[in-house]
């Protein structure tokens, strides 16, 4: 290896979370500051927990129950194509 283009590596980095949890990992920071960490992830803890500044997941939220809303309104293509063919079976059995 080449001699000093490598980073110091600091095998004891303390790595601190916005909510309090501290563990050490081996990094080349000293320290490292996080958001989110294991001990209040969503994912671990399964508590929903939104760390959102542009209110993008309100916007999403928003978006998809519009959807699902106007889902419910519209007919999909099969109750379509069976009224259709309901309509043109009474204009022919009308007919004869």
């Amino acid at each position: 290896m080449k001699k000093d283009i490598h980073p110091k590596y600091y095998p004891n980095s303390k790595v601190i979370c916005a909510c309090g949890s501290t563990f050490t990992t081996g990094s080349t920071l000293p320290e490292i500051k996080t958001e989110l960490c294991s001990a209040c992830h969503p994912f671990y803890t399964g508590k929903q927990k939104l760390v959102d500044t542009a209110r993008r997941v309100e916007k999403f939220q928003a978006k998809v129950s519009a959807k699902t809303a106007a889902a419910k309104t519209r007919k999909g293509k099969t109750v379509k194509r069976a009224a259709k063919a309901e309509r043109t079976k009474a204009k022919k059995s009308g007919k004869k």
